[in-house]
């Protein structure tokens, strides 16, 4: 082979494999541009209290942060509790590497139960109170991965950071998520508490450095957002607690929330030295305080704690779960003398140690009532006090400014605290267009590190629990029984001969929450008539139109009693032959 010849296949080759590296090169810049996008969206939690569900999609990746519940108010009737709509997540299951639990509080993770039943083999990451709370609630310990603060976990070219944090549940965590254009960081519930110790702590110096690492957007809470100053040291009640005590003339009865462990080791300290015997009620409050006790969450003296036999000592403090589904209930078996253990005595005192709600305001108005007719001492927290370990003004800007974020969203609580929330980070100098105020199923999405508004809005809605059914009620039930509350139900029932075609019985008339009966002979004999009447009129000795027959009773009714009652009873109409 002659020297030229070489030379001209060398150049060949030399641009043949310069060609190669072009459009690899092009290629793994592709990959990188596709890998930096990030969308981020809530299928519950903004603008509403409860119902907390973060969806973060990293590449095509997704992982969920909270799963929550919140409880019904009154107006939904027959209603439990309220989740999130699931379409999105079920339709995208494959893409999903994880549910991540911040702490174990029902509005965070009390759909996790409800969720795992459509995606059986999710893996829920929890810390080690939350787990218990999940094991609780009926989720399957298969499907749980105990996590510990400050243990990472890698899922491919993203990983996933928890920092402990302080809250009135132990071991709560907050979420580091490290992409390559950053870290996106969602707060869970928090307050800066430096005397909270142990499994309340929270790592400061962890928050700082990731903040000087470089945070593309942190997700904050707003419940507190309008509370000027910091939550502590207004959380802290165990002078409250050893007032309640030591004034007492009798008994004391705590009302307490399970999970609220804080508050329960506040109520144990305040005991200490009162030579009071503490009875734990309920076998679901007493294995929350063994399991507390066991974990080192919560401390009290082996001789402080009774038992049943001691629930009758003028020297007792009787700690009462109550429970946000039927708020102040167990108080108010024990006030109607339906409680199997406790009978209220005019000397008792009741401490409600629980968090008051707007939508419960008027049952804990009557109870209150209720309490000081029968001469009982009635506890509250003071105004200027809270249970509730949320983030206010000051720690949500010792958070930004820790945190240095690039991007700020304000989530969790209704729209106007968000929108207080934002204002904080502005005045802190983020940028009003690197603030971002969302609904649910509003999407926001990052392109190499920049905000890109794209609109996207994903479809997003409630599913209404009712007792131990894990499917959607619907809002056509619900209006039926507001119907039904309200107006009443009329039921006319009749029985046709199948083979002459003539009327055998009825029609019957049957009234329920809509009139006296005995005292409205002439309107149920008019009902009767115009029923009859449309019954014979399209019954053939070969046909009868049932569906004809119900709908023009409903209708005829409907106007018959209006004009009557100004009223509108569910009318229901049934026909049978024989």
């Amino acid at each position: 082979m002659s020297d030229a010849l070489l030379a001209i296949i060398k150049v060949f080759w030399y641009n043949v494999c310069a060609l190669k590296l072009f459009y690899l090169q092009n290629y793994f810049e592709t990959e990188l541009i596709i890998l930096s996008k990030i969308k981020i969206f809530s299928l519950g939690g903004l603008d509403e209290n409860g119902k907390n569900m973060y969806v973060m999609e990293i590449d095509k990746d997704i992982f969920i942060f909270d799963c929550g519940l919140k409880y019904a108010s009154g107006n939904m009737l027959g209603i439990d509790y309220i989740i999130p709509d699931f379409s999105y997540l079920v339709k995208n299951k494959k893409r999903i590497k994880g549910l991540f639990i911040t702490h174990g509080h029902l509005e965070n993770m009390g759909a996790t139960a409800d969720l795992l039943s459509v995606l059986p083999n999710l893996k829920v990451y929890a810390t080690k109170f939350s787990k218990y709370v999940l094991l609780e609630s009926g989720v399957n310990a298969n499907n749980i991965v105990e996590i510990k603060a400050h243990k990472k976990m890698n899922f491919g070219h993203v990983s996933i950071f928890p920092i402990s944090v302080s809250h009135s549940a132990p071991d709560a965590v907050m979420y580091v998520v490290n992409t390559k254009d950053g870290a996106i960081c969602y707060t869970g519930d928090f307050i800066f508490d430096p005397s909270m110790m142990g499994a309340y702590d929270m790592d400061l110096g962890k928050i700082a450095y990731v903040g000087k690492q470089g945070v593309l957007c942190l997700l904050s809470e707003s419940v507190f957002s309008e509370n000027i100053g910091h939550t502590s040291p207004n959380h802290k009640l165990i002078d409250t607690f050893k007032k309640a005590i030591k004034d007492a003339r009798g008994r004391i009865l705590f009302m307490v929330l399970p999970t609220h462990l804080y508050t329960i080791e506040e109520i144990f300290d305040a005991s200490i030295n009162s030579h009071r015997k503490i009875v734990v009620m309920g076998k679901k409050l007493q294995n929350v305080v063994q399991f507390g006790l066991k974990e080192k969450y919560l401390s009290i003296p082996d001789d402080a704690l009774g038992d049943l036999s001691n629930i009758n000592d003028n020297n007792a403090i009787l700690l009462i779960c109550d429970d946000k589904a039927s708020p102040y209930s167990a108080l108010s078996k024990i006030l109607n003398g339906y409680d199997k253990f406790i009978k209220l005595r005019s000397d008792d005192t009741i401490v409600f140690a629980e968090p008051r709600y707007d939508s419960n305001e008027k049952v804990l108005v009557r109870l209150e009532n209720d309490l000081a007719e029968h001469g009982c001492e009635i506890v509250n927290i003071p105004s200027d006090k809270t249970i509730l370990h949320h983030a206010s003004s000051e720690d949500l800007m010792q958070m930004i400014k820790l945190m240095r974020p690039k991007y700020y969203m304000p989530v969790k609580g209704e729209y106007r605290y968000m929108v207080g929330n934002a204002d904080l980070a502005s005045s802190l100098g983020i940028p009003k267009d690197n603030i971002i105020l969302k609904q649910n199923g509003e999407a926001i999405c990052f392109e190499a590190g920049n905000l890109v508004d794209k609109h996207e809005k994903i479809k997003v809605g409630d599913a209404l629990i009712d007792g131990k059914s894990s499917d959607d009620i619907g809002e056509l039930v619900i209006k039926d029984r507001e119907m039904l509350s309200e107006n009443g139900i009329v039921l006319i029932s009749a029985t046709i001969s199948k083979q002459d075609k003539v009327l055998l019985v009825g029609p019957e008339v049957t009234t329920r929450g809509f009139i006296y009966v005995k005292d409205s002979t002439e309107m149920i004999k008019e009902i009767k008539r115009i029923s009859e009447g449309i019954i014979e009129r399209n019954t053939t000795p070969n046909y009868i139109d049932f569906n004809k027959i119900k709908t023009e009773i409903r209708d005829e009714l409907s106007k018959y009693l209006y004009e009557e009652t100004e009223c509108k009873p569910m009318i229901i109409a049934v026909v049978q032959e024989v």
